[in-house]
């Protein structure tokens, strides 16, 4: 499924649109910095109800919301860690292979520890505007 947005008001629809077409419960993100996927992440959170600030966790590494429909959701940023190791030690499988959902931006630095099977969002910006296409599920980050 490939969208093309040209207003943040159009996320919101796109949003739902996404949630009823996912299988699994990690969704991974991936797209340039600046691409916008943070902002989309938000707008999945508005849609799963979360009420909570969405922000991204660059520095944390993890966000955890609560959602009436989903119960946990775990938000990664992994674009400050410097390898897999680092994962390791904040305990990332207790999170990604939990069963809970699980937004993931920066997947690409963590290739060698996702689950088997995931969602994939691939955001391209160009010209102000962005592309997202989803694969809802994939065993293939590139």
């Amino acid at each position: 499924m490939t969208w093309q947005v040209t207003s943040l008001s159009e996320l919101a629809n796109i949003a739902k649109e996404l949630l009823e077409l996912r299988e699994e419960p990690v969704l991974l993100f991936k797209g340039e910095m600046g691409a916008g996927k943070t902002t989309f992440i938000k707008s999945i959170c508005q849609a799963l109800g979360i009420e909570d600030d969405v922000s991204s966790p660059t520095f944390s590494i993890v966000n955890e919301y609560l959602s009436p429909n989903e119960g946990k959701v775990f938000h990664f940023d992994f674009y400050r860690i410097e390898d897999e190791e680092e994962a390791y030690d904040f305990g990332y499988e207790e999170y990604l292979f939990s069963g809970q959902m699980c937004l993931v931006e920066w997947p690409e630095k963590i290739s060698n520890l996702l689950p088997p099977k995931f969602g994939l969002i691939e955001i391209i910006e160009h010209d102000g505007i962005r592309t997202i296409h989803f694969t809802p599920t994939t065993t293939d980050l590139s």
